[in-house]
């Protein structure tokens, strides 16, 4: 049997990168040193086990995303209170609210880039 247990993205700076988490809804679990190359903040959501690793690799401040790449994503209760109290932080969406596929009914979706420039998909009424 297995489990699902992380995502790990590296980033540029480790203070910057876990506010803008927090302000997704994401807690700071755990820091964890690896020796003197790196540390690893684990980051999770209420209720749930840390499924985000943040990597900071001393004397690294930017990484090539590359084209594999695409996003991860959450669920919220309210797309658009999360997106206005994220505009207050200073954080835009890609572009505004909408349903993929051009479906009329379900989910609607927005896309916001952390300060690494990883995507994350917002997935709401």
């Amino acid at each position: 049997m297995a489990s699902y247990l992380h995502t790990c993205y590296r980033i540029g700076e480790i203070d910057r990168s876990v506010a803008f988490y927090e302000k997704l809804g994401f807690a700071e679990v755990a820091r964890m040193p690896i020796g003197d190359e790196a540390v690893n903040v684990f980051m999770a959501l209420p209720g749930e086990d840390p499924r985000l690793e943040l990597t900071y690799n001393h004397g690294v401040d930017s990484y090539d995303l590359g084209t594999g790449y695409n996003h991860i994503a959450i669920l919220v209760d309210d797309l658009d209170a999360t997106l206005e109290q994220l505009a207050a932080e200073g954080i835009d969406p890609e572009k505004p609210p909408y349903r993929p596929g051009g479906r009329t009914e379900g989910h609607r979706i927005a896309f916001v880039r952390d300060p690494d420039g990883y995507r994350i998909e917002i997935v709401g009424e």
